[in-house]
């Protein structure tokens, strides 16, 4: 197993040195992509996913987290779209994807099975799995349940399961920083303080987004998403986060033998960078860390250049 742990700064030097992987072709990410992508429906169940795509070559799917939609990765399609066939989910209960019925629908077998049916549905048979955050830990679990469907594997500020489990065992900082999870874990939709203090309306879920132009979009989309289903698949996904000293299990996971890439914003107030710790030794193939020192939690946006050159360079390099 080759491990390589590399900072923004060392990263952003070598790009400056060598042009970066694509020239200035990797960086179209400057121009909106919203109006570029095609629109795709493939049905899971009772469950119709949307998904959006762009570009031709190898595939690469994108998963988003919570509170989001496909359109979190406008900057990384665009980068990528020359040499890969982009494709970014709207996971279950989100914008034009379709809702599912009680809590269970949105368990993490389906959320992996809707990753499986997409990648089908575009007439691959395996794909470079890209993640973050809750869509993170869709990527990691799909890598775990479908090996032979994962080219590579990247992750975007969600730790591996079993570091994340240990981090709420023996980390308090963890713990008060999972707090916010505890309260989605055990609340409602329409609980008037669930969102940080905050009813959970889409103008608050879009609240994150520093990007003007960009939160519209974001409204809308929320306003077409089933916000109950949100916090569903919080429950179902999220680690329980124990009582100080609490005795907890280690979760058995499947070792990891696809080549990994992680992203991490070290100011990130809610997945703490020492979940970092340790990832390699649940390894058997190539893990890069790369960590992002003034980023936080939306890494792909607030480093988004950073993200998306090195990202391509990844994914080239494994052809």
């Amino acid at each position: 197993m080759r491990i390589s742990v590399r900072s923004a700064k060392s990263i952003l030097l070598c790009f400056l040195v060598l042009g970066g992987a694509g020239g200035t072709q990797a960086l179209q990410a400057q121009s909106d992509i919203f109006d570029q992508v095609e629109h795709h429906y493939v049905d899971n169940g009772d469950v119709r996913i949307h998904y959006v795509s762009a570009g031709e070559g190898p595939l690469v799917v994108f998963i988003h987290g919570f509170p989001d939609f496909w359109y979190t990765w406008r900057h990384q399609m665009a980068g990528l779209m020359d040499r890969f066939r982009v494709i970014a989910i709207d996971q279950r209960g989100y914008n034009l994807s379709g809702h599912a019925e009680g809590e269970d629908g949105y368990a993490m077998r389906y959320q992996t099975g809707d990753v499986a049916m997409v990648i089908r549905d575009a007439g691959a048979e395996s794909a470079t799995i890209v993640g973050h955050d809750l869509g993170g830990f869709v990527a990691w679990e799909f890598a775990f349940a479908f090996p032979q469907m994962t080219d590579g594997l990247v992750v975007l500020d969600a730790p591996h399961p079993a570091s994340l489990a240990r981090e709420l065992i023996i980390n308090v900082q963890q713990r008060r920083a999972s707090q916010y999870a505890v309260r989605f874990k055990q609340g409602s939709a329409s609980d008037p303080d669930i969102f940080f203090g905050n009813p959970m309306t889409p103008s608050a879920l879009a609240s994150w987004v520093t990007d003007e132009s960009a939160r519209a979009r974001y409204v809308e989309a929320f306003e077409r998403s089933d916000l109950e289903g949100m916090l569903d698949f919080y429950k179902l996904s999220y680690p329980d986060v124990p009582e100080p000293g609490a005795t907890i299990r280690m979760p058995e996971l499947p070792r990891i033998a696809m080549p990994v890439l992680m992203f991490h914003g070290l100011q990130d107030p809610y997945l703490l960078a020492s979940g970092l710790n340790g990832t390699w030794e649940w390894m058997d193939g190539e893990l890069t860390i790369v960590t992002v020192p003034e980023s936080g939690h939306f890494v792909q946006h607030e480093a988004a250049d950073l993200v998306t050159r090195t990202l391509r360079s990844w994914v080239l390099d494994r052809q």
